[in-house]
């Protein structure tokens, strides 16, 4: 069979075993038969919100196991009309088979990861937070930039994007700013991409021309819903009322409606000034900071403290989880999974999906990858 043809099958393949560890495929057969009988039970449907979450799980591995299926059946078909073309010397028909894997490959991807976003939250609308490491301006710049491509990002996936909180730099870009994207698996999509991120270029600022390396960090955490009981006690957080900055009219500027509230015992800060009235930026506050705890929460049952940590300490050299070199050369590279992009404003305007589905999949495989930072 041509290399290209089994490239594209090597890569269908890879596919399906990664689908299949992660639905720990043996057991799942077993847990849908369980659902198929559950559903068939008329004491059911007597709790909605029971039934409810049973649908949900049922549909979720329906969907998965049968897309598995599929894929694997549309895969031996292909490869054996393939064969059959090339053991008859069609090379139309070799060419068509190719064509055809090709396009069944970039299915599996998109299938392996919509499975893969199973996570308790990961259907969720997620918030997106942004904060610049030292360096003044260029820093302030570099986090204005990933704002924007976090926003372009939503917007290709058909996102509702809303800015939630704001800070100018004094000179050029942000300080800090939350985004909230409400979408289909926002948080599931968005989730790996919290940690540091480094930008390396010629500064725009420095009349030297001088290559600067800047940093920010990303912080994503899930939207929190109705069904889910997040206990706060008013007695342990600090509200701090001040005048909101940036546009926004003259009530939003001459009146302290901007509201910051600390959580005590954990230490997450969280504000909310897009609003002009403080009680309504109060709310949008407490729902940010409910999201933030059942955030901690889920860390906390996925193990995944440790990363976690590393990418909400220091802003810096070290803890990067992704570079983006604009000069000498372009390239983007994340340090976790070694998935590469050698257009970076590509990247920055958003294009996204290769890196966040690289480490969705590692985190289903555990395997770690040497990777070396750019210069």
């Amino acid at each position: 069979m041509r290399a290209e043809a089994q490239a594209h099958a090597d890569q269908i393949r890879s596919a399906l075993d990664l689908l299949r560890r992660f639905l720990d495929w043996d057991r799942a057969l077993r847990r849908l038969d369980e659902l198929n009988a559950r559903v068939e039970d008329q004491a059911l449907w007597n709790d909605p919100k029971a039934a409810q979450e049973v649908m949900r799980e049922r549909r979720r591995l329906d969907e998965a196991i049968g897309a598995a299926r599929a894929i694997e059946s549309e895969l031996a078909d292909t490869v054996e009309l393939i064969e059959m073309a090339e053991a008859e010397g069609d090379e139309a028909m070799v060419d068509d088979g190719v064509a055809a894997l090709a396009a069944l490959a970039e299915r599996a991807e998109r299938d392996k990861v919509m499975a893969l976003l199973a996570g308790e939250a990961d259907s969720n609308d997620t918030y997106i937070e942004i904060n610049s490491g030292a360096g003044g301006t260029e820093s302030n710049d570099w986090a204005g930039m990933l704002q924007r491509m976090y926003t372009r990002w939503g917007e290709r996936h058909g996102m509702k994007v809303e800015l939630i909180d704001f800070h100018a730099g004094e000179q050029a870009g942000i300080k800090s700013a939350t985004l909230l994207l409400k979408g289909e698996n926002a948080y599931g999509y968005a989730k790996t991409e919290s940690g540091v991120h480094r930008l390396v270029r010629i500064s725009p600022y420095d009349s030297s021309a001088r290559r600067h390396t800047s940093f920010a960090s990303v912080w994503v955490y899930p939207v929190v819903d109705e069904d889910i009981d997040i206990e706060i006690n008013e007695s342990e957080l600090r509200i701090d009322t001040f005048r909101a900055s940036g546009a926004g009219g003259q009530h939003i500027n001459t009146t302290d409606s901007a509201v910051r509230i600390t959580h005590l015992p954990s230490g997450i800060v969280v504000q909310c000034q897009n609003q002009r009235s403080q009680h309504k930026n109060r709310a949008e506050a407490l729902n940010q900071l409910r999201a933030r705890l059942y955030e901690a929460e889920l860390q906390r049952r996925e193990a995944e403290a440790d990363a976690t940590a590393a990418g909400k300490t220091d802003i810096g050299w070290g803890h990067q989880i992704r570079s983006y070199v604009l000069q000498p050369y372009q390239l983007v590279k994340d340090l976790r999974t070694g998935v590469t992009s050698t257009s970076p404003l590509d990247v920055l305007d958003g294009d996204l999906d290769r890196f966040m589905a690289a480490a969705l999949s590692q985190r289903v495989t555990g395997e770690k990858v040497d990777v070396e930072d750019v210069e």
